[in-house]
């Protein structure tokens, strides 16, 4: 009997984690099913507010090129404004992309709304009176705060993380018009080598979303196709060809990370006060970018982009100086992001490297768009894939090889400093 009535308990046991099973699957399903219906209105949201962010910066950025003897010299005075509005109306939203990140990891509780106008008010001073900055950075946080706003306290397991990054990616998808690579690029830039797969379905129909109301309000997307090696076909010779212009692409994308690391960390222990600290350094950077070719190295670079994918108006020295102008221009504490100078930094990086490397100039500036990126970044397949989108499908075995040496070769440098390499499971216990 005792053996009998064991094995009915056994038998029950069973069917009672049969059914404990099914019953969260079924929670499951439906909290993907949630998610994924939520991540449309925050990628409404984001994708319009992204088109009013990027519309009004290009208005900016036009109106500083008629006018950049008038308003580069300006620049102190910006910065200066910039700093006392996020001192006065969100010191915390100074942070930035750093709250973000804290969010996602829990040891901040919320993104305040606050930080849209703070951030986006203050990248166009920026733009507009001739900083050497991104936008990435202004569109991430703007989505960030709108998905996490929105829906990160509710109630099921990881709510707060998956719409941190449903939001990263409608905002980066918004600006940039490339909801595959800013789902990829959200879901592993917090944790270097992971994916949030969590957050996967949301941040597409969140990208998606974004990138068709931005695009609807007027916000157009860059690309410029370029043609494939040899009707897609890759010898081993070119192979080893693309690996080695990878290795270069993610030396510089780590270089520029550390120097930013480095920049910010002795300009901040050198002068405390951080609106002395970001006059002084205007100064200087006015001059400067004055001095350079009258403005060539201000704003995004999209310029350099254009110039180097073309063959014309380049300079050999175009990544070095972007890359020098951009790092001070961020250490010194100015708003906007470092990723579409990145873009620019590669592209003409890539541009010089066509007089070494015996491959398609345009090829090698928009490889090096891409892994300069990735290899600042610390990111592989976000890389790849803004790569596919903007230049064409047909180079994605060149992105994977280029970006995957550059991930390999950046020296395990992230312009975002606290970045984690650790496994989610160590996060999780």
């Amino acid at each position: 009997m005792s053996g009998k009535r064991a094995q009915e308990e056994e038998t029950k046991a069973g069917q009672e984690e049969a059914k404990e099973a099914k019953d969260r699957g079924i929670r499951d399903m439906a909290v993907l099913i949630l998610t994924a219906v939520l991540g449309i209105p925050v990628g409404a949201v984001t994708g319009a507010l992204d088109a009013l962010f990027g519309r009004v910066l290009l208005a900016v950025t036009a109106c500083r090129m008629e006018y950049g003897t008038i308003l580069i010299p300006l620049l102190a005075l910006a910065g200066v404004l910039s700093v006392y509005l996020y001192r006065t109306f969100g010191e915390k939203c100074a942070r930035g992309m750093g709250l973000a990140f804290e969010v996602g990891f829990g040891t901040e509780k919320e993104i305040p709304l606050r930080l849209i106008p703070l951030v986006t008010g203050s990248t166009w001073l920026t733009h507009l009176f001739g900083g050497s900055a991104g936008r990435e950075g202004v569109a991430v946080q703007i989505g960030a705060a709108v998905s996490h706003g929105m829906f990160g306290r509710l109630p099921f397991k990881n709510s707060s993380r998956i719409f941190l990054v449903t939001g990263m990616a409608a905002g980066f998808a918004g600006l940039f018009r490339t909801p595959l690579a800013a789902v990829l690029f959200a879901a592993e830039v917090l944790w270097a080598g992971r994916l949030e797969c969590r957050a996967l379905v949301p941040a597409l129909t969140a990208s998606f979303t974004a990138s068709t109301v931005s695009g609807a309000l007027g916000l157009e997307k860059f690309a410029f196709p370029v043609e494939s090696l040899n009707g897609g076909g890759l010898s081993l010779s070119t192979v080893f060809l693309l690996l080695g212009a990878g290795l270069i692409f993610g030396t510089v994308g780590g270089a520029f990370a550390w120097t930013l690391g480095r920049l910010k960390k002795g300009l901040g222990e050198a002068v405390k006060n951080p609106v002395v600290r970001i006059a002084v350094c205007s100064a200087g950077l006015s001059i400067l970018l004055l001095l350079f070719y009258g403005g060539r190295y201000c704003g995004l670079g999209t310029n350099l982009i254009e110039g180097s994918l073309s063959g014309e108006d380049v300079k050999v020295f175009d990544w070095i100086l972007k890359f020098f102008f951009t790092a001070v221009t961020i250490a010194a504490g100015f708003q906007g992001g470092e990723v579409t100078p990145l873009f620019s930094i590669g592209a003409s990086l890539g541009a010089a490297l066509s007089l070494i490397l015996p491959l398609p100039l345009p090829l090698l500036a928009a490889l090096g768009y891409a892994a300069v990126f990735g290899g600042a970044t610390n990111t592989f397949l976000a890389p790849v894939f803004i790569g596919a989108e903007v230049f064409g499908c047909e180079l994605l075995p060149c992105f994977f090889i280029v970006c995957a040496a550059a991930r390999l070769f950046n020296g395990g440098q992230s312009i975002y400093s606290l970045q984690r390499r650790e496994q989610w499971e160590q996060q999780e216990k």
